[in-house]
């Protein structure tokens, strides 16, 4: 059972990095504008990671005597705290129109809470596996996509597959590229969580702790991502980014004048680099929502695991009562 938990949130959590989160950074002054974040990880004094956060980022017309509009990028993660969603419908409800990413029929809408009527789906099963390890909620159930303004802005499942026809791309040829960057990676930063870190938190039975150990992977996907986009662009990233914005074009010239994208955070850097060169748009401002709450106060999972991992070590070092320890033999050195 617990080898089976370990395949499905490793894969869970996999794919869920491969559609949504990207471009994470430890929570730093925003001044480096050159250099767009839409995921973001906050520590406290210990380093421990205790929020997940994703960006609102508004752009307006660089010309200031162009229409008065705003397009809204609104990053996303798959699996989050309900109280995120709670915020985002909410916020949702401010645009003429939200579009929204799902690879599906063109015009697609979901009901709140009603996706798994839909069939099984390898990617979204995926997600729920993490969803129940992580103790969060799946934003398919969380979200009611069957709203007047909510438009549907992805490519259907036969542009899908024909887009990663002509590019030559398979999802195998991708997990292999960002396998291998992952490991150069891990190789050349010595700080970044490990293996072990990852192993601990999957057997611990502490949802706090796995959450840390995933969210502080979060920091280092911009490489993972570049390893899938290479210097063609892809059919994940970058054709479902173009269909995106598609419609937002349309959108546009149907007069809405205040618009939102909705979009898994990996896709935003892409996506503002085109609203600033293809639509003459600048960024006017930002906030943060917090998708993943990991602050107890007064508990740091890493430190106990740690505490705990040492306690074992002593005791399995301690002599058995009545015989005496072995002594330690100091090897010669060749």
């Amino acid at each position: 059972m617990r080898h089976r938990r370990l395949l499905l949130v490793l894969a869970g959590y996999f794919v869920a990095s491969l559609v949504a989160p990207a471009w994470a950074q430890e929570n730093k002054p925003d001044t480096d504008k050159d250099s767009p974040v839409f995921l973001r990880v906050q520590r406290n004094a210990d380093g421990d990671a205790i929020a997940l956060q994703t960006a609102i980022v508004r752009y307006v017309p660089a010309d200031a005597k162009a229409e008065k509009v705003s397009v809204d990028l609104i990053g996303a993660v798959h699996v989050g705290d309900r109280g995120y969603y709670d915020e985002l419908n909410k916020a949702f409800t401010e645009y003429d129109a939200l579009l929204f990413e799902l690879v599906a029929p063109e015009g697609t809408k979901i009901e709140k809470g009603k996706a798994r009527e839909r069939g099984f789906n390898p990617v979204s099963g995926l997600q729920r596996g993490m969803q129940s390890m992580l103790d969060l909620e799946f934003q398919l159930d969380q979200v009611d996509y069957t709203k007047d303004n909510f438009v549907h802005a992805d490519m259907s499942p036969d542009e899908f597959a024909q887009s990663m026809k002509d590019k030559n791309e398979s999802v195998l040829g991708m997990i292999f590229r960002m396998m291998g960057q992952g490991a150069r990676l891990s190789a050349n930063d010595k700080g970044r969580t490990n293996d072990v870190d990852m192993m601990r938190a999957l057997f611990s039975g502490d949802s706090l702790l796995l959450k840390q150990v995933i969210a502080s992977q979060f920091e280092n996907l911009e490489g993972q991502m570049a390893a899938i986009e290479g210097k063609d662009g892809s059919t994940i990233i970058t054709a479902r980014n173009q269909k995106a914005l598609e419609v937002l074009k349309r959108e546009l010239k149907g007069g809405k004048k205040k618009v939102a994208i909705f979009y898994g955070a990996g896709h935003l850097s892409d996506m503002e680099a085109r609203l600033l060169k293809d639509f003459g748009l600048k960024r006017e401002q930002e906030r943060w929502l917090t998708a993943w709450d990991m602050s107890q106060p007064g508990k740091s999972p890493k430190k106990a695991a740690d505490k705990k991992a040492a306690e074992k070590k002593a005791i399995d070092k301690k002599p058995v009562e009545g015989k005496a320890a072995a002594p330690e033999v100091e090897q010669a050195a060749p």
